[in-house]
């Protein structure tokens, strides 16, 4: 229980310092996603490269991001609103971390399909989901910083824009595949990259309910809003 004024004043800034950490991660997975969708766009082996790469540090981030918090509930013994705060903190950097797997996971396909006959429209069409899915995730972010309950549950409604995206991808790519078998092979590979796009959406969503549940106290009681996903989920 933190009581003494110093020691409270030390915990607001230990814990200004993980939500900073916490912000230069969301950047770092916003970045990502977006240069992985542009490499995938612009067929830049390069830049899929960087992508990849550049994993590693948002998996270092989010360590960095655990010890700091572990160090905090150890030493400070925060309760009530602290420690929702520590506990929505280390839920975000986990949720980031995945969002970070997915973009590399996007970045990792860029040079199998550069060598693939490409299905016309279709990396455009992934580069605007993409950008759909990093406004979420800014939003999601912004929320958490601001504790913006109104912002956190437009995110929560706007994942469903995401999923009807994905749905109409998934049947853009079923057509192609049915009209032509040499277009199997590019179709799932790009199948499963909105796939991995779509995901992040409902990584988004989950850091926006977190942000409810730290402003109110508790998690959403009205169901996810989601549209019934192509490809048997949802």
């Amino acid at each position: 229980m933190i009581k003494d004024p110093h020691i409270a004043r030390a915990f607001d800034r230990d814990l200004e310092a993980v939500q900073a950490m916490i912000m230069k991660m969301g950047g770092m997975v916003e970045q990502a996603l977006s240069d992985a969708a542009k490499a995938l766009d612009t067929q830049d082996e390069a830049l899929a490269e960087q992508v990849r790469n550049g994993d590693r540090a948002i998996d270092a981030l989010e360590e960095q991001i655990n010890t700091e918090c572990a160090r905090l509930i150890a030493l400070r013994a925060p309760i009530a609103t602290d420690l929702r705060t520590v506990l929505t903190v280390m839920k975000i950097a986990g949720s980031l971390e995945r969002c970070g797997d997915y973009a590399k996971n996007l970045a990792k396909r860029t040079p199998v399909l550069t060598a693939m006959t490409p299905i016309p429209g279709a990396s455009g069409s992934i580069r605007r989901m993409a950008r759909q899915v990093s406004m979420l995730l800014k939003d999601a972010l912004d929320a958490f910083v601001t504790r913006d309950v109104g912002l956190a549950a437009d995110v929560r409604l706007r994942d469903a824009e995401v999923d009807q995206m994905y749905n109409a991808l998934f049947r853009e790519f079923l057509t192609f595949m049915m009209e032509d078998p040499r277009n199997i092979s590019a179709s799932m590979h790009l199948h499963f990259i909105a796939k991995n796009i779509e995901r992040v959406g409902d990584h988004a969503t989950t850091i926006a309910e977190q942000v409810i549940y730290l402003a109110t106290g508790s998690m959403p009681e009205d169901p996810r809003p989601k549209a019934g996903l192509a490809g048997g989920d949802g």
